[in-house]
Order: structure tokens, then sequence, then C-alpha cells
């Protein structure tokens, strides 16, 4: 027997409130969040010391370069050691000799490092190369 309230069957207003809370439910299976490679942050900090150097200040800084590559007015000095690869680019301006305007740093299976951190190994390098 069904009881009236209002003109409405008494069951209409909890199948009408479990109908509505039935639309919030979450999935029961939920997929984890995919894990990709950490993005290693490019900062400027603790490069000051590389970042503007002419050749001259790296081979003072570092040694002699592992590899020196030219294009056109452009080089690309390279610096090897247990921890990891330095790559300094080096491009003039104006009239002036080329300097470092952009590093770049790996570990020696290519993956990659904070540049520097790389720049503090090389630096601390037993009397350079």
């Amino acid at each position: 027997m069904t009881t009236i309230r209002n003109g409405r069957p008494a069951w209409t207003v909890p199948a009408v409130l479990g109908a509505m809370l039935a639309g919030c439910a979450t999935p029961a299976t939920v997929a984890p969040p995919t894990v990709g490679p950490v993005a290693v942050p490019y900062t400027s900090v603790g490069l000051e010391r590389v970042v503007g150097q002419d050749m001259a200040g790296l081979v003072k800084l570092f040694g002699q370069p592992d590899a020196d590559v030219r294009e056109g007015n452009a080089r690309k000095l390279q610096f090897q050691g247990t921890f990891c690869v330095l790559d300094a680019y080096l491009y003039p301006k104006g009239s002036e000799p080329p300097r470092v305007t952009y590093l770049d740093a790996r570990e020696p299976d290519g993956s990659a490092i904070d540049r520097a951190s790389c720049v503090a190994a090389l630096v601390r390098r037993d009397g350079g190369r």
C-alpha cells in the first residue's frame, strides 16, 4: 500500500534523489597517471662563470676542449668528464670575438642533467685536461 503525500506517492522523493545522486558517482576504475621523464628546468643560476666567456676563459676554467666545431663564425666547444658532457656555444657580437651565449649538458649516456651541476663537476676536475 502506497501512502500519498502532497499528491505524490511516498516513494517518488527517495527515487528521484537516488537517481540524481547516481549521476554523481565516479567510475570504479580510474587509470593511474602516466609518469614520463622528469624535465630539467633551464635556468642561468650557477652558469655566471661560463656565460659570456670567450674561448680563452673556457680553457682557463675547464682545460682544453675535447671537441672544437666551427660553423661559419659560430663555434661549439665540448668538455667531457666522468660525470657529464658540456657543450658551450659561442657566437660573435659585432666585431667582438665569439662568446658563450648558450650551454647544453648531458650525462655520458645522453640523459639530461642540470647544466650548473655539470659546470661545477668539470671545474673540479683534477688539473682540467
